[in-house]
Protein backbone atom coordinates (compact mmCIF):
# COMPACT_ATOMS: atom_id res chain seq x y z
CA UNK A 1 0.00 0.00 0.00
CA UNK A 2 1.07 4.04 -0.34
CA UNK A 3 1.38 5.62 2.37
CA UNK A 4 -1.98 7.69 2.14
CA UNK A 5 -3.89 4.31 2.16
CA UNK A 6 -1.09 3.37 5.52
CA UNK A 7 -2.43 6.72 7.05
CA UNK A 8 -6.22 5.35 6.43
CA UNK A 9 -5.65 1.95 7.51
CA UNK A 10 -3.12 3.45 10.77
CA UNK A 11 -6.57 5.33 11.34
CA UNK A 12 -8.76 2.76 11.20
CA UNK A 13 -6.98 0.51 13.08
CA UNK A 14 -7.00 3.53 15.97
CA UNK A 15 -10.76 4.00 15.43
CA UNK A 16 -11.80 0.18 15.71
CA UNK A 17 -8.90 -1.04 17.92
CA UNK A 18 -10.95 -2.47 20.82
CA UNK A 19 -12.14 -5.53 18.26
CA UNK A 20 -8.58 -6.02 16.42
CA UNK A 21 -6.17 -8.49 17.65
CA UNK A 22 -3.92 -6.99 18.86
CA UNK A 23 -4.94 -3.78 19.12
CA UNK A 24 -7.79 -5.42 21.74
CA UNK A 25 -5.03 -5.67 24.53
CA UNK A 26 -4.65 -1.97 26.07
CA UNK A 27 -1.10 -1.90 25.91
CA UNK A 28 -1.14 -2.16 22.04
CA UNK A 29 -4.03 0.45 21.96
CA UNK A 30 -1.93 2.84 23.61
CA UNK A 31 1.13 2.10 21.50
CA UNK A 32 -0.85 2.96 19.10
CA UNK A 33 -2.17 6.11 19.73
CA UNK A 34 1.20 7.00 20.55
CA UNK A 35 2.99 6.11 17.46
CA UNK A 36 0.45 8.07 15.59
CA UNK A 37 0.86 11.29 17.03
CA UNK A 38 4.86 10.53 16.73
CA UNK A 39 4.27 10.04 13.12
CA UNK A 40 2.43 12.96 12.89
CA UNK A 41 4.85 15.25 14.67
CA UNK A 42 7.53 13.81 12.67
CA UNK A 43 5.64 14.54 9.23
CA UNK A 44 5.26 18.18 9.89
CA UNK A 45 8.69 18.88 12.03
CA UNK A 46 11.20 16.02 10.14
CA UNK A 47 13.84 17.81 8.36
CA UNK A 48 15.48 16.32 5.73
CA UNK A 49 19.41 16.00 5.23
CA UNK A 50 19.98 18.38 1.94
CA UNK A 51 22.91 15.51 1.03
CA UNK A 52 20.84 12.31 0.66
CA UNK A 53 17.93 15.06 -0.85
CA UNK A 54 20.36 16.21 -3.59
CA UNK A 55 21.71 12.44 -4.35
CA UNK A 56 17.86 10.98 -4.70
CA UNK A 57 16.86 13.82 -6.60
CA UNK A 58 19.68 12.49 -9.37
CA UNK A 59 18.11 8.89 -9.46
CA UNK A 60 17.94 8.22 -12.74
CA UNK A 61 16.35 4.52 -12.90
CA UNK A 62 12.86 2.83 -11.18
CA UNK A 63 13.48 2.10 -7.55
CA UNK A 64 10.34 0.71 -5.33
CA UNK A 65 10.96 1.38 -1.37
CA UNK A 66 9.26 -1.00 0.52
CA UNK A 67 8.80 -0.48 4.22
CA UNK A 68 7.62 -3.68 6.81
CA UNK A 69 6.36 -2.43 9.22
CA UNK A 70 2.94 -2.27 11.88
CA UNK A 71 0.90 0.93 13.41
CA UNK A 72 2.12 -0.54 16.94
CA UNK A 73 5.96 -0.28 16.09
CA UNK A 74 7.87 2.11 18.14
CA UNK A 75 10.52 2.45 15.93
CA UNK A 76 8.56 3.02 12.66
CA UNK A 77 6.93 5.89 14.14
CA UNK A 78 10.04 7.48 13.87
CA UNK A 79 11.59 6.03 11.09
CA UNK A 80 8.46 5.73 8.22
CA UNK A 81 7.74 9.59 8.19
CA UNK A 82 11.46 10.06 6.81
CA UNK A 83 10.96 7.53 4.75
CA UNK A 84 8.18 8.48 2.87
CA UNK A 85 9.39 12.20 2.53
CA UNK A 86 12.58 11.15 1.08
CA UNK A 87 10.58 8.74 -1.27
CA UNK A 88 8.79 11.61 -2.22
CA UNK A 89 12.25 13.65 -3.75
CA UNK A 90 12.02 11.63 -7.04
CA UNK A 91 9.38 10.61 -9.18
CA UNK A 92 11.09 7.50 -10.11
CA UNK A 93 10.84 6.07 -6.39
CA UNK A 94 7.64 3.89 -5.68
CA UNK A 95 6.81 3.72 -1.42
CA UNK A 96 5.24 0.01 -1.10
CA UNK A 97 4.29 -0.43 3.02
CA UNK A 98 3.71 -4.29 3.79
CA UNK A 99 2.29 -5.02 6.96
CA UNK A 100 4.82 -7.61 9.05
CA UNK A 101 1.65 -9.61 10.30
CA UNK A 102 -0.41 -9.85 6.87
CA UNK A 103 -0.21 -11.74 3.64
CA UNK A 104 2.34 -12.01 2.18
CA UNK A 105 4.31 -12.54 5.20
CA UNK A 106 7.28 -10.65 3.39
CA UNK A 107 9.76 -10.09 6.68
CA UNK A 108 10.02 -13.95 6.75
CA UNK A 109 12.41 -12.87 3.97
CA UNK A 110 13.99 -10.07 5.86
CA UNK A 111 14.78 -11.61 9.29
CA UNK A 112 17.21 -9.79 12.18
CA UNK A 113 18.82 -12.30 14.27
CA UNK A 114 16.27 -14.85 13.38
CA UNK A 115 13.59 -12.50 14.23
CA UNK A 116 10.51 -10.00 13.06
CA UNK A 117 12.04 -6.86 13.50
CA UNK A 118 10.40 -4.29 12.07
CA UNK A 119 11.05 -1.45 10.67
CA UNK A 120 12.67 -3.21 7.80
CA UNK A 121 13.63 -0.95 4.61
CA UNK A 122 13.95 -2.71 1.97
CA UNK A 123 15.62 -0.86 -1.79
CA UNK A 124 14.72 -2.66 -5.03
CA UNK A 125 15.79 -1.75 -8.76
CA UNK A 126 13.48 -2.17 -11.71
CA UNK A 127 14.10 -6.03 -11.91
CA UNK A 128 13.21 -6.26 -8.43
CA UNK A 129 16.75 -6.79 -7.08
CA UNK A 130 17.35 -5.80 -3.57
CA UNK A 131 20.27 -2.99 -3.26
CA UNK A 132 19.41 -2.26 0.10
CA UNK A 133 18.06 -3.97 3.35
CA UNK A 134 18.20 -1.72 6.38
CA UNK A 135 16.82 -1.94 9.83
CA UNK A 136 15.37 -2.25 12.29
CA UNK A 137 16.32 1.09 13.85
CA UNK A 138 19.65 3.30 13.39
CA UNK A 139 23.06 1.50 14.31
CA UNK A 140 23.53 3.70 17.35
CA UNK A 141 19.80 3.37 18.64
CA UNK A 142 20.50 -0.38 18.22
CA UNK A 143 23.35 -0.40 20.12
CA UNK A 144 21.36 1.47 23.10
CA UNK A 145 18.62 -1.45 22.53
CA UNK A 146 21.12 -4.15 23.49
CA UNK A 147 22.89 -2.37 26.08
CA UNK A 148 19.37 -2.41 27.66
CA UNK A 149 18.71 -5.65 26.68
CA UNK A 150 21.75 -7.37 28.09
CA UNK A 151 21.12 -4.88 31.69
CA UNK A 152 17.78 -6.58 32.25
CA UNK A 153 15.81 -2.89 31.73
CA UNK A 154 12.26 -3.26 31.67
CA UNK A 155 10.34 -2.94 28.73
CA UNK A 156 8.98 0.53 30.17
CA UNK A 157 12.61 1.93 30.65
CA UNK A 158 13.79 -0.16 26.95
CA UNK A 159 10.60 2.21 25.44
CA UNK A 160 11.73 5.60 27.28
CA UNK A 161 15.48 5.05 26.24
CA UNK A 162 14.76 4.72 22.64
CA UNK A 163 12.33 7.36 22.87
CA UNK A 164 14.23 9.51 24.23
CA UNK A 165 17.16 8.72 21.35
CA UNK A 166 14.98 9.32 19.00
CA UNK A 167 13.89 12.37 20.05
CA UNK A 168 17.47 13.37 20.22
CA UNK A 169 18.36 12.38 16.70
CA UNK A 170 15.61 13.85 14.81
CA UNK A 171 15.94 11.13 11.92
CA UNK A 172 19.59 12.04 11.06
CA UNK A 173 21.55 9.11 11.93
CA UNK A 174 19.19 7.00 9.89
CA UNK A 175 19.60 9.36 7.05
CA UNK A 176 23.19 9.41 7.30
CA UNK A 177 22.80 5.62 7.34
CA UNK A 178 21.15 5.43 4.11
CA UNK A 179 23.18 7.99 2.45
CA UNK A 180 26.27 5.95 3.46
CA UNK A 181 24.72 2.63 2.53
CA UNK A 182 23.73 4.41 -1.15
CA UNK A 183 26.48 6.45 -1.87
CA UNK A 184 28.78 4.70 -4.64
CA UNK A 185 26.12 1.72 -4.95
CA UNK A 186 23.09 3.88 -6.98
Amino acid sequence: MDFPTYKVFFKAVLDSAKSLPPYNNPDYHNYTKLNWSRQRRWLSVGELDDTLVQHLKQLDKPQQWIVITEPWCGDAAHILPFLYMLSEQNPLIKLDIQLRDSEPFLIEQYLTRNAKSIPKFVIRDGSNKDLLVWGPRPEQCQVLYDRLKAEHASDEEIKLQLQWWYNEDKGQSLQKELFQAMNGKF
